[in-house]
């Protein structure tokens, strides 16, 4: 049974590129963000529709993308994950309606379009929240059957620590995520993934890589990530390089901030904002600087054939950093994709295949 799916929320094609490792054909790929579709349709092979979530009608999707009879439907709905975050508990409820939304508009297209297995990935905090409990018992009273779980990256051999809410609902039956593919003294770490990249400093871009390029870094900054060590903290430094919020009581929990990887583990979670040393442990573990896109794109999965930009003048490490920390990673985009094409294999008979990344 041929499957093929519809990508929402699809940015540069993280998840659909994943999708179709696993062997699911993607049929397109929606997203407001339109600087995402030269990535999206260079890479994925899809078609990118660039339109607010809202403005989508399930007929639409039906007559374009789901013509052939026989086909599994597929509607994977990862909304961006901001509303949803630790950190946006602490912004007041009413600032975060219109953002929550896109849950509501990924339910109303699953009404409209009553496709046969559906999937959401988003942050584990989504779970806690009664949009969510909504969101489950709506799929429950359409018939489907409903699992969810927090998926910890490196126990499927993806090179960060990223915990990431991972939804599957079926029409046929029982549907989980395959299990782990790898035990802790497997894990994949940085130094698997970007240890022999050529060094950089501050500011710099590689000549053969225009992907390997790292922001400036200022001079005080320079002198705090010189005194950092791997896994260490601000604590590490003199007090002269301390910043006025490390000095007070709220300031003491915040560790990670300007702080240095480690070699030997997997990468700390990549966020739109990887390439900038204040805003997390993105510090490299010897140089002197924060992490380059090619390096942040290679601890998302993608593969070093992936393609960003069109022209070179597109490499803008801002844009880029959005495109990237925003993405679904390939390898995570395949768990789900390998989970889904198991369970129709199971659902139709056929022998279950060992499962590898």
């Amino acid at each position: 049974m041929k499957t093929s799916a519809i990508d929402l929320f699809c940015g540069i094609g993280g998840l659909s590129y994943g999708l179709k490792k696993a062997g699911i054909s993607v049929k397109a790929g929606i997203d407001l963000d339109q600087t995402c579709q030269f990535a999206y349709e260079k890479n994925v092979k899809a078609d990118f529709i660039s339109q607010d979530i809202s403005k989508i009608k399930g007929a639409d999707i039906r007559k374009l993308y789901w013509s052939n009879k026989g086909e599994i439907k597929v509607l994977a709905g990862c909304a961006p994950c901001q509303p949803f975050s630790t950190h946006a508990n602490k912004i007041k409820t009413d600032k975060r309606t219109k953002k929550w939304r896109l849950i509501t508009e990924f339910q109303r297209l699953i009404k409209e379009t009553n496709p046969d297995i559906v999937t959401m990935e988003n942050v584990p905090n989504l779970a806690n929240q009664k949009i969510f409990a909504d969101f489950v018992s709506f799929l429950k009273e359409r018939k489907y059957f409903v699992s969810y779980s927090n998926i910890y990256c490196p126990d499927y051999g993806i090179p960060q620590k990223r915990r990431r809410l991972v939804l599957l609902a079926s029409k046929y039956g029982d549907i989980h995520v395959i299990p782990k593919t790898h035990s802790e003294k497997e894990y994949v770490t940085l130094r698997d993934v970007i240890g022999e990249l050529p060094a950089i400093e501050s500011d710099e871009i590689c000549k053969s890589d225009p992907l390997h390029r790292t922001t400036k870094l200022t001079e005080i900054n320079l002198k705090r990530i010189k005194a950092s060590v791997p896994n260490g903290t601000w604590r590490d430094w003199d007090e002269s390089l301390l910043l006025a919020c490390h000095k007070k009581k709220t300031g003491k929990s915040y560790q990670s901030v300007y702080g240095r990887m480690s070699w030997d583990e997997p990468s700390s979670t990549i966020t739109t904002q990887f390439y900038n040393y204040g805003t997390g442990r993105f510090g490299h573990p010897e140089q002197n600087r924060a992490l380059t896109i090619r390096e942040a794109a290679l601890l998302q999965t993608f593969p070093l054939n992936y393609k960003f930009y069109e022209k070179s003048n597109d490499v803008k490490i801002t844009r880029l950093g959005v495109h990237i920390g925003n993405a679904v990673p390939v390898d995570l985009g395949f768990v789900i994709g390998k989970s889904i094409k198991l369970h129709i294999e199971g659902h139709y008979g056929r022998t279950k295949q060992k499962f590898h990344i």
